[in-house]
């Protein structure tokens, strides 16, 4: 495959991502939910989206897939530790959240269904 086509798959991949996070975001606002940072990136840690709802301070991975069961496979214990570093990087810096309750969500986005909100998904 040329450089060419790889760098457009690339980006069309970066697109589609783009457009499941947003998604994922109007589903979350839509119960509740305020955003307060969109793609955090803090060193080595990372998470989509961090969005807040009373006393809870929820980081959430957005994955989107041709079907969900592929998209809940495929959050890793390693993005796992990616979106726990930035928690701590984010907490860090905005020590108005330090005493909230912690949690990370995920939120599974797949073609022709509604988004998917799994609450409190890994520890």
């Amino acid at each position: 495959m040329s450089e060419a086509r790889r760098k457009m798959q690339r980006q069309e991949a970066q697109r589609r991502g783009a457009r499941a996070e947003t998604l994922a975001l109007w589903w979350l606002r839509a119960k509740g939910y305020r955003l307060l940072a969109r793609n955090y990136r803090r060193g080595v840690g990372e998470a989509d989206l961090v969005m807040a709802r009373g006393k809870l301070l929820v980081f959430v991975e957005v994955k989107r897939r041709e079907d969900k069961a592929a998209a809940g496979e495929a959050i890793q214990p390693r993005q796992q530790a990616r979106i726990a570093r930035a928690a701590e990087a984010f907490i860090a810096q905005h020590k108005e959240h330090w005493e909230k309750h912690i949690r990370f969500d995920a939120v599974l986005i797949s073609p022709r269904t509604l988004p998917r909100h799994i609450e409190d998904a890994w520890r």
